[in-house]
């Protein structure tokens, strides 16, 4: 029997696949817990509707994700912190306090989990931190921290 995995099935096969299972297999396992459709050209012809609109959307978000690569690149933030002696920050710049100045100054909201720093800013100047907007896209955003 043919059937569309609905979901992955470890031994099976991956969500979105065609298959040709053992008919009791299908009845008595696959279907009851909606694992699998069978495949009729209707639900065939479904899968590949919704797989081509998954693509679009990929393609959508990985353009956006170049778009906002790229604003990012031309912008410079700047954070203002408390320092000592020698130019020192008293504690460090931290990715929460980059995203929140980015927000507050630029306007553009970005999780301070795709903000990578290598180590923990501890200094006054200039930095470029790599942004993580898409697996596939990693922007550098320049950062400069200067005293109150």
């Amino acid at each position: 029997m043919k059937v569309i995995l609905q979901a992955d099935v470890k031994g099976t096969g991956k969500k979105g696949q065609i298959l040709e299972v053992a008919d009791g297999y299908a009845r008595n396992f696959l279907f009851p817990k909606k694992l699998a459709v069978e495949a009729t050209t209707g639900n065939i012809n479904d899968i590949s509707h919704k797989k081509a609109v998954e693509e679009r959307r990929k393609v959508k978000e990985k353009e956006d994700a170049v778009l906002l690569g790229n604003k990012l690149s031309a912008l410079k933030v700047e954070v203002k912190t408390k320092t000592g002696e020698g130019g020192r920050l008293f504690g460090s710049v931290t990715s929460k306090e980059i995203a929140d100045a980015l927000k507050k100054q630029h306007g553009v909201e970005i999780d301070k989990r795709k903000l990578d720093l290598k180590e923990p800013i501890k200094a006054l100047g200039s930095y470029e931190v790599n942004v993580k907007v898409h697996p596939e896209v990693i922007a550098k955003l320049q950062v400069h921290v200067s005293s109150i």
